[in-house]
């Protein structure tokens, strides 16, 4: 029973203390906006250096929507709902969860790996010294930049996977479905509601990731075991919270 109230005390103190860490980055990113050159450093490092995974997997996830839905279709005689079938699937769930998963794989644990190694090396407590705020100058770019990122590049694997690299090519060029009825269905049925759902669930899945990463590259213990432990949750947590999040987002929006 002890252990079971040792254990839950640490949970509600790292969750407090991750709350108060939140709070003090919402208050530096005021001014880390009027210093745009450092979001735009980060914006290449976690969103352009990402885009080519993003690129690659929202193309083969088209080939893969298209194959499975042309077989499934087929049975009850609808492949010429093929398009709005690939499209529906990509944009209401599949471009907001993969993407977010893939930058949390790829730049989120590179994130928590970075600001591990400048607490491990020094390089924060050095600005502290300077009278240079870290959390300022360190982290509120690269939280702003994380939140940017991952919508875009939701926007980018859902072209990719519908697109003519993805289910089109798949659909049409190989299945054979019509081109006209393949755009005709989804220009029909698809809404501006379902882009705007997916980008709000890519916003948010962006900002829990973001501060994730920041939170446990910022509290890594300083030694290069601590930097591997803060990588391998960023992984975790920031996976197990998309998940998580995409029901809830997903259940409300469904009322």
């Amino acid at each position: 029973m002890k252990q079971v109230s040792s254990i839950l005390g640490d949970y509600l103190a790292g969750l407090g203390q991750a709350l108060i860490f939140l709070v003090q980055v919402l208050r530096a990113v005021p001014a880390a906006l009027i210093r745009p050159r450092l979001i735009l450093q980060q914006l290449y490092f976690v969103g352009v250096q990402s885009l080519i995974i993003i690129v690659l997997s929202g193309t083969f996830v088209g080939w893969i929507l298209a194959l499975q839905g042309y077989r499934t279709l087929s049975t009850f005689g609808a492949t010429s709902a093929l398009g709005i079938f690939v499209a529906m699937i990509v944009v209401r769930e599949m471009a907001p969860v993969v993407t977010s998963l893939l930058f949390a794989g790829r730049a989120g644990s590179a994130l928590a790996a970075e600001i591990g190694l400048m607490k491990a090396t020094d390089q924060l407590s050095g600005m502290e010294m300077m009278a240079v705020d870290p959390i300022r100058r360190v982290i509120a770019p690269r939280f702003i930049a994380v939140v940017i990122s991952v919508p875009l590049l939701t926007a980018i694997f859902s072209v990719m996977s519908i697109g003519w690299a993805g289910g089109h090519l798949i659909g049409v060029e190989w299945l054979k479905v019509d081109q006209g009825t393949y755009w005709g269905q989804i220009h029909a049925q698809m809404t501006p509601h379902d882009i705007w759902e997916s980008l709000f669930k890519s916003a948010v899945f962006g900002f829990f990731i973001s501060w994730i990463s920041v939170f446990q590259g910022y509290f890594a213990a300083p030694t290069s075991e601590g930097v591997s432990r803060a990588t391998t949750s960023t992984v975790v947590v920031s996976s197990l919270s998309v998940v998580a999040l995409d029901f809830i987002l997903t259940a409300f929006m469904f009322r």
